[in-house]
């Protein structure tokens, strides 16, 4: 397995300072960018009830806006240097405002699949904004992980209202709710670079070399985390519904997550700061798989409550150490991008999977389960991939002595 280290790959900044107005930008970017895989549960409850659909035509609904995401961020890739996320987030957002906003007057199937394509067509573009944004500071995961920590807030405070807009308007009502988030956050948006990766505007790249061989176990480490952990996620709501929790409940409850969430995101950004933390990905990893099995599987709401905070606490946690991987391997953010695609790839396989396991055995259990066995295999992949970047890490002087002649 060949890793390149960032020194090997090209110049990055060497300031390890994050101007809080950048971490702002990050932050209402991502929050964007996430917000149809946060509350498109509440979306899917809301048409089930309101218009009958199926769990399996709702797993499609689900799928359809991540397959688009996804394509969007694999299209992006290749020239992710090149992009100026200001002008990319702004667009974006507006895409999806008007979308969001669009669904709340129709109930024709056909239409409600187009408008996932567009808004996830948009999400795919805000995230390939945040992890080109994120990759031109110092420390991408530590960028990542302040946005992340600031995301989490309007995520508390929108896990409290979202349900209330529901019960109060309908789907509709929710519909417009996101829409109209979705284009008050295109303003947060205004302090992220509107350059490509050199620094001025209109500059072309020559010198950039391609990404080095042996990425590959990242994006197998995230596609196994992404389907164990994110298949459920558009049912986490009819998985409470069925313990007899109510939607209002539900929400307040994930609103806690998001706080708590907030919470170790900010002190993971904080520990990471003073240097790497041993074990940390592998402990969120494996607790956020075996979450998926708690939260499926048992019939008391105290303990899927308290397994809800540790689900969405690990996740938060165990998603910007896995793309601290990716940047390792390519500061540019080539293979982020492509590592972000991967999850929104595997979480849509694994929508269908849900929907389609729940509607012929009646329940989740099968589904949560099977997410904590892939988080334990992805586990492994990630304890085989870093003892193979500290072998590289340990060579590294011995071959800069030998091509300095310092040592033969």
């Amino acid at each position: 397995m060949a890793i390149a280290s960032p020194a090997a790959q090209g110049t990055i900044p060497t300031d390890a300072r994050i101007p809080l107005v950048l971490c702002l930008g990050i932050a209402a970017v991502s929050g964007a960018a996430h917000i149809g895989i946060n509350y498109t549960q509440y979306l899917v409850g809301g048409l089930i009830d309101r218009y009958g659909f199926g769990q399996f035509l709702m797993g499609c609904f689900a799928s359809i806006e991540s397959f688009a995401f996804a394509g969007a961020m694999f299209l992006y890739a290749p020239r992710a240097h090149k992009f100026r996320p200001r002008r990319m987030a702004i667009t974006a957002s507006v895409l999806i405002a008007v979308s969001q906003i669009a669904c709340a007057w129709t109930a024709v199937w056909p239409l409600l699949l187009l408008s996932r394509v567009v808004t996830g067509f948009g999400f795919g573009t805000l995230n390939t904004a945040v992890n080109v944004a994120a990759g031109r500071t110092s420390q991408p995961s530590r960028a990542i992980s302040v946005g992340i920590s600031l995301q989490v807030v309007l995520f508390a405070v929108m896990n409290w209202t979202i349900p209330t807009i529901g019960k109060d308007g309908g789907v509709g009502a929710m519909f417009i709710a996101l829409g109209l988030i979705s284009g008050t956050l295109a303003l947060g948006m205004l302090p992220l670079p509107d350059t490509v990766e050199a620094g001025t505007t209109g500059e072309v790249q020559h010198d950039v070399p391609p990404i080095a061989p042996g990425g590959w176990p990242v994006l197998a480490a995230m596609a196994l985390f992404a389907f164990g952990t994110m298949a459920i996620w558009p049912f986490m709501e009819r998985a409470a519904h069925a313990i007899h929790l109510p939607a209002t409940t539900y929400g307040l409850y994930q609103g806690l997550a998001m706080a708590l969430s907030c919470l170790s995101t900010f002190a993971l950004t904080i520990a990471l700061a003073r240097g790497p933390r041993p074990w940390l990905l592998e402990l969120a990893l494996m607790t956020c798989g075996t979450m998926c099995a708690v939260l499926t599987t048992v019939n008391s709401q105290a303990v899927f409550a308290v397994a809800l905070q540790l689900y969405n606490i690990s996740w938060y946690i165990t998603y910007p150490l896995l793309l601290g991987l990716a940047y390792v391997h390519d500061p540019h953010g080539r293979l982020a991008v492509r590592t972000t695609g991967t999850w929104l790839v595997a979480q849509s396989l694994g929508s269908l999977a849900a929907g389609y396991v729940a509607q012929e055995t009646a329940g989740y259990g099968v589904i949560g389960c099977l997410g904590m066995g892939t988080c334990a295999v992805a586990v492994g992949i990630v304890i085989w991939f870093q003892a193979g970047l500290k072998r590289v890490t340990e060579r590294a002087p011995l071959t800069a002595a030998v091509a300095t002649g310092t040592i033969h």
